[in-house]
């Protein structure tokens, strides 16, 4: 078995060492079995030390000059060569156990792929209800939140990857796509949650309320207009780090 975990990176210079680090300890849920791993960063365009610093790492750097997270993660899909593919962001610290839970899934033989519930390194109340609130969506409807997601290969390609329309909640698309093909094949997504995902609270200071209620309000008034552009999802690209 080899795993290829794949990590889209935009401007990741403060925490991307940290997420590698955690990352290459967090392999030992996949070595200790025997199984190959590597690590693939898709520079997506950035402009600060974010590629020589997963270098560094040890990481294989791949580069995405359009700045999309979907594709993003589909041009370092492409240049990894594993059977599983595990997608992490660059502000996220998954632990040995995690990918240990990750390895039972794929060992059962039922699973096509899923998720993890995720906590927060920060934020407030009113943050983390929002994260306990995403968590008990993510486990009912299956759902995988983008910070973390476990899929087989020839499953990710059949159902063509990441949705290249979308700028946000492209893994929600991507959840919907597979769940067919997992019937069809008598398995499911799994949304693990025993050891749940460390991912940053850093959109909670890095934006204000005002700005992530109008994101919030625009996302509930024009959906889909809204995951479609750029522009609308600026807390994933206007570069504040």
């Amino acid at each position: 078995m080899r795993i290829s975990v794949v990590i889209p990176a935009f401007n990741e210079e403060k925490l991307i060492a940290a997420t590698l680090e955690a990352i290459g300890e967090a392999l030992n849920g996949f070595r200790r079995r025997g199984w190959e791993t590597e690590v693939v960063v898709c520079d997506n365009n950035s402009t600060d030390r974010t590629p020589d610093l997963a270098r560094r790492a040890g990481a294989k750097v791949v580069f995405e000059p359009i700045n999309q997270i979907g594709r993003a993660r589909n041009t370092g899909a492409s240049a990894s060569t594993g059977e599983w593919l595990v997608f992490v962001d660059a502000d996220s610290r998954p632990t040995v156990a995690l990918f240990d839970a990750v390895a039972r899934a794929i060992e059962s033989g039922r699973v096509i792929g899923g998720g993890s519930t995720v906590r927060l390194d920060g934020g407030g109340f009113a943050i983390r209800l929002v994260t306990e609130i995403w968590n008990c969506t993510s486990r009912c409807f299956r759902w995988m939140a983008g910070s973390f997601i476990f899929v087989e290969r020839t499953a990710f390609e059949r159902v063509g990857g990441f949705n290249l329309a979308l700028f946000a909640a492209e893994e929600i698309d991507l959840s919907k796509r597979l769940k067919p093909l997992a019937r069809e094949t008598g398995r499911r997504l799994a949304i693990l949650h025993s050891a749940p995902l460390l991912t940053s609270a850093r959109k909670a200071s890095l934006y204000s309320t005002r700005e992530i209620l109008g994101f919030a309000l625009r996302g509930l008034i024009r959906p889909q207009a809204t995951v479609q552009s750029r522009d609308a999802c600026m807390p994933w690209y206007d570069g504040r780090r």
